[in-house]
């Protein structure tokens, strides 16, 4: 059977904040990407703990892929093979336009496989690069970087460029084993999530 854990709201407000130094000073980002649905919240705090003084809140753009499938009844999720587009960034807008020349940081809440990390950053580096030679503006460097909330220590399926893993452009507020990670936004009775959070740091 696979183990649980069980992650409060405050945790990941705390793992975010924690993070937050070391990507301002390493990263410099000036505009994240969430990967949805569970990039949405660590990427929203984030934000907060991002901002400099006198300087607008750094801009939050949302992708949407699935890994992930339901398998029968079973409420545990198992990761698929096949990356699917949700939601993309629509690559003959603005919204294409403002990653080139960015230090574009990538927001999921967990590295599993890093099948969808690897998808992520494959694709827009091509889109970016797509929208560089239609607009002229290919002297422009775009640099992508990664945070995640947790990094899963096992065997990954996905591969991510060397400019970014070897490089140090990846940073995981925290990596732990193999388990089934249950975060609070993915739950229906949050009263009873946080009971057995809180009964598993006691334990």
């Amino acid at each position: 059977m696979i183990e649980k854990i069980y992650v409060t709201y405050n945790q990941v407000h705390k793992l975010c904040q924690n993070s937050a130094e070391r990507i301002l000073n390493e990263f410099h980002p000036n505009l994240m990407i969430a990967i949805g649905g569970g990039g949405y919240v660590p990427a929203r705090i984030l934000r907060s703990f991002l901002k400099k003084p006198g300087s607008p809140n750094i801009p939050i753009q949302a992708i949407g892929l699935s890994l992930y499938e339901s398998l029968g009844t079973d409420p545990v999720e198992e990761p698929g093979t096949k990356v699917t587009r949700t939601q993309w960034l629509d690559l003959s807008s603005l919204e294409m336009a403002n990653l080139i020349g960015k230090n574009v940081l990538i927001v999921d809440e967990v590295d599993d496989t890093r099948t969808t990390l690897e998808y992520a950053v494959k694709e827009l580096q091509k889109d970016v690069e797509e929208a560089q030679r239609r607009l002229g503006r290919e002297d422009e460097k775009t640099a992508f970087t990664i945070f995640v909330l947790h990094n899963k220590d096992k065997t990954k399926k996905g591969t991510l460029p060397k400019s970014i893993i070897g490089d140090g452009k990846y940073l995981a507020a925290e990596t732990v084993g193999d388990v089934w990670i249950c975060y609070p936004w993915e739950a229906t009775d949050i009263e009873e999530h946080d009971c057995l959070a809180h009964a598993q740091k006691k334990g």
